[in-house]
């Protein structure tokens, strides 16, 4: 008896050795892509890849959200096989890449104002000057005038204001700053936008877990990000007044009229964006994040180019079906079926 128990724990210990072979014997055979760069739609994209690698048991996505700032970097050094940023590559960078980069924004979603304040119990309103001198460091206190006049009825302590921003290379920074940078000719003039800035007072928080892991843990804080991010740490965030006059609060609806009242103008290339967006209903701080499918695959890796039109052609259409459930906007259609006709004149190329 001891015997056949004995010879029956080596067969199943020899099974299971040898199943975990074959596993890392597959794991070294798939096709591994390497990506970096916006922590804006890294929630979004997790769950992307985790799906996508089961439907392809032979593709292994592994994706650093680092910020847009360094996706763009490793992209142009060729250290990865793709990039994602909330903000498209200036003239600069595509030409330091010296080669060309595909832009296709394939999510979108809300970057918010999100604070702590014990006493605040309604929802702040904000307008775009109010911000801006909040982040300028002009206004100082929570009771000042300004913000007073904005919310009739709160209470609002007075106590100083504690500003909290990105410390890395970020897109999100780049839609924030270019929303203020079109609604605030003093922040233009003074800090502009870019996905790193130098700024005029406050904290810095890596990635928008940093910046929201501040905001809950200090008190008195303005920041910040993602929509996602606030929702899942149940922060406030502020409805903020559009070009309409009108006060909107971040959602996918309001993101999503704010990308309609864009599309007339879509260029050939991609490289737009939706903040400050005409039109009722447009939620003023709605960004794009878009996937960097670059050039230098083709001559270099077929494969991974391959796997990168057949990973867009994902994303664009079963993928959009995990966006709403994440807090992202789906892409509008007309958008999305030109982009997928630019994806077929792509795969043609490669043939």
């Amino acid at each position: 008896m001891k015997h056949r128990v004995v010879t029956l724990i080596r067969i199943v210990i020899n099974y299971l050795f040898a199943v975990g072979l074959v596993a890392h014997a597959n794991a070294d055979s798939g096709l591994r892509m390497h990506g970096a760069g916006s922590t804006f739609v890294y929630p979004l994209f997790s769950k992307w890849f985790s799906v996508y690698q089961k439907e392809r048991d032979q593709t292994l996505i592994n994706y650093q959200s680092i910020g847009s700032g360094g996706g763009i970097r490793q992209l142009i050094d060729g250290t990865v096989d793709f990039g994602a940023t909330d903000i498209p590559m200036n003239e600069e960078q595509l030409k330091k890449a010296s080669r060309e980069v595909y832009h296709f924004p394939v999510t979108m979603g809300a970057v918010v104002v999100t604070y702590s304040v014990a006493e605040l119990t309604s929802e702040l309103r904000l307008t775009p000057q109010v911000i801006a001198d909040i982040f300028l460091g002009k206004i100082v206190k929570w009771n000042a005038p300004e913000i007073v006049a904005l919310n009739p009825g709160l209470a609002l302590p007075a106590r100083y204001i504690t500003v909290v921003h990105r410390s890395d290379g970020s897109g999100t920074t780049a839609v924030f700053a270019e929303f203020l940078s079109k609604t605030n000719p003093e922040w233009k003039e003074k800090v502009g936008t870019g996905t790193a800035l130098q700024w005029p007072t406050g904290l810095g928080g890596k990635g928008n877990e940093g910046v929201t892991g501040l905001i809950k843990s200090l008190k008195d804080t303005i920041g910040y990000v993602e929509l996602t991010f606030a929702l899942s740490q149940k922060l406030p965030v502020a409805l903020v007044k559009n070009p309409e006059g009108e006060w909107i609060k971040p959602s996918l609806e309001s993101v999503l009229v704010a990308a309609a009242n864009m599309l007339r103008t879509i260029p050939d290339d991609f490289r737009f964006t939706i903040t400050a967006a005409q039109g009722s209903g447009s939620y003023p701080i709605s960004g794009m994040s878009f996937y960097l499918l670059d050039s230098r695959l083709k001559r270099e890796k077929l494969e991974k180019w391959n796997e990168s039109l057949k990973l867009l052609r994902w994303m664009l259409g079963a993928g959009q079906e995990y966006s709403q459930a994440l807090h992202y906007a789906r892409i509008p259609k007309p958008l999305s079926e030109k982009m997928l006709r630019r994806l077929t004149d792509l795969e043609k190329v490669r043939k």
